[in-house]
């Protein structure tokens, strides 16, 4: 038996075809974000659908919240034969950086993620002490 290619009535609808097995948005985009603030804390609710949790990475330096999504995938059909009849790869990436501030520390961020939404809470801004007069000695 050989394999035989469906007669397509157009280009669109063989593209259409090729890319159907990854049902997967365009992650080269920009991460959709919605910024909302809670009490003394910042969210951030950004869409990652398609991602793992795995896939996701979140860094801070220099006051600048990063944060990055890679994705990988590959598919394979063959036939009776361990022929293969089609050969498919995928890979996708996005970031994006926020400033958060200096006074911000990687201890202070929280993330979570859920049905394709990534959370990330942080505070507003770090509490700074009072200071306390201090006088200077004259020598």
């Amino acid at each position: 038996m050989s394999y035989v290619p469906e007669k397509r009535n157009s280009v669109f609808d063989l593209m259409e075809d090729m890319f159907e097995p990854f049902n997967m948005p365009a992650m080269g985009s920009l991460m959709k974000t919605d910024i909302r603030r809670k009490d003394d804390k910042y969210l951030l609710d950004i869409d990652l659908p398609g991602y793992r949790k795995e896939d996701i990475r979140i860094s801070l330096y220099n006051g600048s919240l990063n944060i990055s999504a890679e994705h990988h995938e590959s598919k394979e059909d063959k036939d009776a034969k361990g022929n293969i009849l089609r050969q498919e790869r995928y890979s996708g990436s996005c970031s994006r950086s926020f400033y958060v501030g200096d006074a911000i520390k990687d201890s202070d961020i929280q993330a979570s993620y859920q049905n394709g939404i990534l959370t990330v809470s942080f505070p507003t801004e770090e509490k700074k002490e009072q200071e306390e007069k201090k006088y200077i000695d004259i020598l």
